[in-house]
């Protein structure tokens, strides 16, 4: 599926996006990468300094080493971490942003930053639904 956006001067995004029942075109593989369970704590963690793997395991918690493995491969595939390897004993590997990894950590940050900040309006909307549809879910 073709996506097609542009950037207003403000820096938000217009345009068509990934939509519909298309299987996973690539687009939709980059922001599944990106946006992730464990994707998106690993970005907003690097965006500060460099990590080395325990690090970032010990900083977002409860993720096995499997997984973390696994999401920082892809995102290296991706073009987004860089994996520096020192042959030294014992063996050092510290992971960090690209360029490109960097623009989407500042983004997925961003989306964190406003789920903070609206979280009361959230949890009011929820309680608002489940009364509504009489679950109750929300007291």
């Amino acid at each position: 599926m073709a996506v097609s956006s542009s950037t207003a001067a403000d820096g938000t995004l217009s345009g068509e996006y990934v939509v519909g029942n298309e299987g996973m075109c690539p687009y939709r593989l980059i922001l599944e990468h990106v946006t992730s369970r464990w994707g998106v704590l690993v970005l907003i963690l690097l965006l500060d300094r460099p990590h080395r793997f325990n690090e970032l395991r010990r900083a977002i918690g409860r993720v096995s080493e499997k997984m973390l493995t696994q999401t920082l491969q892809t995102l290296e595939r991706d073009g987004l971490v860089h994996r520096d390897a020192k042959p030294v004993i014992p063996p050092r590997v510290d992971y960090s942003l690209t360029g490109l990894g960097r623009e989407a950590a500042g983004q997925v940050r961003a989306l964190a930053a406003w789920t903070e900040e609206r979280m009361e309006k959230v949890q009011e909307a929820r309680e608002a639904y489940d009364t509504a549809k009489g679950n109750g879910k929300g007291r």
